[in-house]
């Protein structure tokens, strides 16, 4: 190889390498600030003097902001840039954070719908990022962002009670110190997005036509796809504590078994964003990890003695979900435009069956006074998932005319 053949590999391989710690930052904003609200809603309810419906209107409120805003992120980029679209969010997300924290009347509930605003054009926009910046490596990429932002979603809500519990401002510091994740990333983001000054190019250039994914049947097919695979994962993160408490697992114990979820889970994204570019399609790996949903499910109402076997699957069959979900926005389309369409399709639906789904599920155990009804229930509707995945996970394209 020639001097100037090595120095253009490593230049490559530098573009590469900052673009994908871009990424990963972006990545790490996306769970935590959310998640971490649980472990300390109680303090924040005797504190504020919530009710039990404010505290779960507290905690669903991101979610459905997620549903609400999510549409309207790929314009956002199409008027302002992509990279200039996720720094903005990135800055907002910063200013929700601070703003939930502060001890002013009614700003929690603007800080958190803030937070939803901005988490939920992040969500879409960096498959967006991911389908412009690493066309061939989407898959790789995709598990490897999912699999930090659940890692932090993990450290999050192990650390956001003893810092309540040890600092004089309680739960307003523990959520609040999130916010120096997003100027973090800001800051580091900063420099590349002077150089790529793609704000006002992107703005300026004219777009290029694509088919709406709302008008395909294949943009509804991933936009099923995503919709029921959040369902899995939010009803397990909110029941599964309960239904183990309720069948004599001690608290603590339910609390260490909700860590291993998110711990493998991790493993999972990874190991899904590796093995998903190797065959000529998606569909083995979206129907075996739905499959390993169908298995929670059942055998949480079957055998719930073997609760640990099933939350090994279930955390094995959400992990490689999402990835495979985030990774057809990309895998689908023809260009990082459409991508973004499809993702906030996709997320739009798919955040508010996911809002709706523990309700339901709680509603279920409500009518029947038992978990039998809503675990078989859920166990199915995972298996019209699996079989979703099968038409999702084709080898085909959202194509046609605009």
């Amino acid at each position: 190889m020639t001097p100037t053949a090595t120095r253009a590999a490593a230049d490559r391989t530098t573009r590469f390498g900052i673009a994908f710690i871009g990424v990963l930052l972006i990545a790490v904003n996306l769970r935590v600030s959310f998640v971490s609200v649980g472990p300390v809603l109680g303090n924040i309810s005797s504190d504020l003097g919530l009710s039990s419906a404010a505290a779960g209107f507290l905690t669903g409120l991101p979610l459905i902001a997620f549903a609400v805003f999510s549409p309207l992120a790929p314009g956002f980029a199409a008027r302002v840039g992509l990279d200039r679209a996720l720094w903005t969010s990135l800055l907002i997300l910063a200013a929700g954070i601070v703003l939930r924290s502060l001890a002013l009347p009614g700003v929690i509930w603007a800080g958190t719908a803030l937070i939803g605003l901005a988490i939920a054009f992040l969500n879409v926009l960096i498959p967006s990022l991911v389908k412009r910046d690493f066309p061939l490596r989407v898959s790789q990429v995709t598990g490897g962002y999912t699999a930090a932002q659940a890692a932090f979603a993990a450290v999050g809500a192990a650390v956001v009670v003893p810092v309540a519990q040890t600092s004089p401002a309680g739960w307003r510091l523990a959520l609040g110190i999130w916010a120096g994740l997003a100027l973090i990333a800001m800051a580091v983001l900063l420099p590349w997005l002077r150089r790529h000054r793609s704000g006002t190019a992107h703005a300026a250039a004219p777009k290029a036509a694509y088919r709406s994914p709302w008008t395909s049947a294949l943009g509804w097919q991933v936009t099923i796809f995503m919709g029921l695979q959040s369902v899995a994962f939010y009803v397990l993160m909110a029941w599964l504590p309960t239904i183990e408490q309720s069948r004599g697992v001690p608290a603590t114990t339910a609390g260490v078994h909700l860590s291993v979820f998110l711990l493998i889970s991790v493993f999972a994204s990874l190991a899904a964003g590796g093995i998903l570019h190797r065959g000529r399609d998606q569909r083995l790996v979206a129907f075996t990890s739905g499959a390993l949903t169908v298995a929670t499910f059942l055998g949480l109402t079957l055998a719930p003695e073997l609760v640990l076997l099933w939350i090994v699957l279930g955390a094995m069959g959400c992990g490689s979900l999402i990835v495979v979900a985030l990774s057809l926005f990309s895998l689908r389309t023809v260009s990082h435009p459409q991508a973004a369409s499809l993702s906030g399709m996709a997320q739009s639906v798919g955040y508010g069956l996911s809002a709706a789904g523990p309700v339901l599920f709680g509603a279920l155990r409500d009518l029947t006074g038992g978990w039998t009804v809503p675990l078989l229930v859920t166990a199915g509707i995972m298996f019209v998932l699996s079989l979703v995945g099968l038409l999702a996970g084709r080898d085909r394209v959202i194509s046609g005319p605009a």
